[in-house]
């Protein structure tokens, strides 16, 4: 990945505003340092800006009876701190820093938070705080012009690449990191392996892994590389790097098994014949003739009563938490659509990967994200149903389409290996699965990064000269 940021940086300060070069440069210039954060520049690391920032967030919220005060939009929200987004903390140059915070009320509204601040280590002052997001709904964007600046866009103005799509084909190197825990014996870990298919293909530039490895097959024919570990191997990094070329996938016609269909009957562990989501189907989809307006109808349904917002039980795709709470992420909004269609009797699955950022050539991934695909008339439709809620105006879009910018892991849930973890079938995997000595499961988040092959900036560049 490149790391030549000493032009822009210079070029960002002079002609734009300090407040859209530190956040475009938090999320745009990073680069890892030695210790494994995320910065632009090695006189203060992220865990300086995460330090001043939660001292901020605490000593306001101690101020107001232990709610953090925020005016936005006429009214003075009463806020609580959920996380600071670590991967896009950021420093552009002394003195100036730039931190994204989840923040939410008592009602359970998420808000994504932009806090730029000054000084330096133990005495960091904020001096902006802008509302970016509210319950994964972007109020702004940041777009890059040709000449590297940046500017901001708001979200009625903006097109396509800054709203997380990039159309018809994308291409890309992407980088998957992670660190081996800390373990006391012998260890496993199961880790996904992107392949080749019809939207994607797939080359494996390099793998570095400790221990002794072997591919497993599952029932869906995923790819899963499995690790045979020692408590040496503690700390180790394993690291594979990926060249991929990804279509923008559409509606295509479905060659699967009678059993393959059957499958996406079925009920999994966290998708289960509920009563209430079969009484909800029924509901929503009477006076619908076909599967296709069935599934629209469910569809609509989701965007309708769910909310993005990574609070309590979320994250887990337990599609009776999602129908009850009527929040989650991606996994939640996904797998409450999955059962709802099947309820339906429409065959529906789930997929997860990794999402390349379309607004960016390069840097960090933020994590994983997945989504659903479901058959009608014979055709497989993709759905994407948390995206469409973030951004309204691409409901359409999303309904029938996964765009060219990420990259499939795996598919399907309940995943059964051999030799499988003691605690049963994997219910997702997007990052490692590492089972101790001890029967013990823990996920790893990994280290994510990219970097776009043809130029996103090249080619606007291009547009705009033709």
């Amino acid at each position: 990945m490149s790391s030549n940021h000493s032009a822009p940086v210079a070029q960002l300060l002079a002609r734009t505003t300090l407040a859209a070069a530190l956040v475009m440069l938090a999320a745009c210039s990073s680069r890892e340092l030695s210790d494994g954060t995320i910065g632009t520049s090695p006189a203060v690391v992220t865990a300086d800006i995460q330090a001043g920032i939660e001292r901020h967030i605490a000593d306001r919220t101690a101020e107001h009876g232990g709610m953090f005060p925020l005016e936005h939009d006429g009214e003075t929200l009463e806020l609580r701190l959920v996380r600071v987004h670590t991967e896009y903390l950021a420093n552009l140059g002394p003195g100036r820093h730039f931190a994204c915070v989840d923040l939410a009320d008592e009602r359970g509204d998420v808000y994504d938070v932009d806090f730029f601040l000054e000084g330096e280590p133990g005495s960091m002052r904020v001096t902006e705080t802008t509302v970016h997001k509210r319950n994964g709904r972007p109020y702004y964007f940041w777009e890059q012009r040709p000449d590297s600046t940046w500017h901001r866009v708001g979200a009625d103005e903006a097109d396509t690449a800054l709203l997380g799509v990039v159309e018809v084909r994308d291409a890309f190197d992407l980088r998957y990191r992670a660190t081996v825990p800390e373990l006391d014996g012998p260890a496993r870990a199961w880790i996904p392996i992107g392949e080749s298919d019809p939207w994607q293909e797939v080359e494996i530039l390099s793998t570095s892994v400790p221990g002794e490895h072997r591919m497993l097959r599952d029932q869906f024919d995923n790819a899963i590389l499995m690790l045979e570990l020692e408590s040496a191997d503690t700390g180790d990094v394993i690291e594979i790097r990926y060249r991929v070329e990804r279509r923008e996938k559409s509606a295509y016609e479905a060659v699967e098994s009678e059993r393959s269909i059957a499958a996406a009957l079925a009920p999994e562990q966290l998708v289960p014949r509920d009563p209430e989501i079969m009484r909800t189907a029924a509901e929503v989809t009477r006076g619908h003739d076909t599967d296709l307006e069935r599934a629209r109808a469910l569809y609509d349904h989701v965007l309708d009563t769910m909310r993005y917002a990574k609070i309590g039980d979320y994250g887990r795709g337990d599609a009776t938490f999602a129908c009850h709470a009527g929040h989650g992420n991606c996994t939640d909004y996904h797998s409450y659509f999955i059962a709802l269609a099947r309820a339906a009797g429409i065959p529906a699955r789930f997929a997860i990967g990794l999402p390349v950022p379309s607004n960016r050539d390069d840097g960090g991934i933020s994590g994983y994200h997945c989504w659903a695909e479901f058959l009608a008339g014979g055709r497989w439709w993709p759905v994407d149903i948390s995206e469409a809620d973030k951004y309204a105006a691409l409901a359409t879009y999303y309904f029938g389409r996964h765009p060219a910018n990420r990259l499939e892991l795996s598919r399907g849930r309940d995943l059964v290996v051999e030799p499988g973890p003691a605690s049963g079938p994997i219910n997702f995997l997007a990052y490692p699965l590492f089972e101790r000595a001890d029967g013990e499961t823990l996920t790893v988040k990994p280290m994510l990064s990219f970097e776009r092959r043809e130029r996103r900036t090249e080619r606007t560049a291009r547009a705009g000269t033709d």
